[in-house]
């Protein structure tokens, strides 16, 4: 997979994420990746009660401003999160 279709298959699903992580072009799109893995770890804080119906709305808006940069070969950050790297 080239670069931009491994960065909008990172942001499908976590199953996506995992292919791209192994299958796609890695130093290409290390950013998507790096950035949808930083959402779904993050997304996980939707289980709180009263607050994560508010977290998972602006999860999903973050979800969005990702993918859409994604599909575009652009590298959009997400808002609070988009500065935190865990793939180097």
């Amino acid at each position: 997979m080239d670069a931009k279709t491994t960065g909008i298959v990172a942001y499908l699903t976590w199953i996506g994420l995992l292919v791209a992580y192994l299958a796609g072009d890695k130093e290409g799109a290390k950013f998507h990746i790096n950035q949808a893995l930083v959402l779904v770890l993050f997304s996980l804080l939707s289980a709180i009660p009263f607050v994560g119906w508010a977290w998972s709305v602006f999860m999903f808006v973050c979800w969005i401003i990702a993918f859409v940069g994604a599909c575009q070969g652009q590298e959009n950050r997400v808002p609070l999160l988009g500065n935190i790297t865990i793939i180097k």
